[in-house]
């Protein structure tokens, strides 16, 4: 049975260091792309899926992010206040726990950003999520046809979505999106204080229990100053 994500967790605790000097004064997701900042763009995704509540984690100038979100209704913004420590992608999940419920939830990296194709590819991760066969199910982008990416991807994906991590010297086709969805069950037994959330992944792979569905449409990288300009044009031609 597919799921119906009413919670979405959105990391924004970063510190931004490759978008300086943008990020000198304004924590990342607060950075505008075409006349939006980037958490907007996100909650607006999250918004058109059908989520009511969003906890967004915040650590580098976080009164920023309160206030910018402070009268946001939909969907409703839960701050999970991470200024006085460092806890990583894994540990800000682990403490958002209790706010995110039982549920499988949305989670989505802030800065995140993509143009749908014809259908929503937040709707489409709720439909293709099988929490009897997943206990993450990642946006994947092809590499080849993203924008302001030039990595060697993230994972290669077997025909029924199963994900294979790229070894050291190998280069995949496709790249994490930002975008998955997960089961809080997957972190009944994390570590506690700081860790990366590839460590679940890692986990949920030997598992054979991490799984990707290819993004319909274009994801764009914005990861520097340099990469704002193309992701705008991008965005523009895809609304003009």
């Amino acid at each position: 049975m597919p799921v119906t994500p009413h919670k979405a967790m959105v990391l924004a605790a970063g510190l931004g260091v490759r978008m300086r000097p943008l990020t000198d004064t304004m924590p990342k997701p607060l950075v505008s792309v075409a006349g939006q900042p980037l958490l907007d763009h996100v909650l607006d995704k999250l918004a058109g899926a059908g989520v009511s509540e969003a906890v967004v984690n915040v650590h580098y100038l976080p009164d920023q992010i309160i206030e910018h979100v402070k009268t946001r209704s939909r969907p409703r913004v839960i701050i999970s206040d991470e200024r006085d420590q460092v806890l990583g992608t894994g540990g800000a999940v682990v403490k958002a726990l209790p706010l995110l419920g039982d549920a499988p939830f949305f989670h989505l990296n802030a800065d995140t950003m993509w143009i749908d194709g014809v259908r929503s590819n937040l709707a489409r991760l709720a439909e293709a999520f099988d929490p009897a066969r997943m206990d993450i199910l990642l946006l994947m982008a092809p590499t080849a046809s993203s924008i302001g990416y030039s990595g060697r991807g993230d994972y290669s994906m077997l025909p029924d979505g199963a994900l294979r991590k790229r070894r050291e010297n190998q280069v995949v086709p496709f790249v994490y999106a930002g975008a998955a969805i997960m089961s809080p069950a997957l972190f009944a037994d994390a570590p506690a204080g700081e860790f990366s959330l590839t460590k679940m992944f890692d986990r949920a792979n030997e598992q054979e229990r991490l799984f990707g569905l290819r993004l319909d449409g274009v994801w764009m990288h914005v990861g520097t100053p340099d990469a704002i300009l193309a992701a705008e044009e991008a965005f523009l031609e895809s609304v003009a």
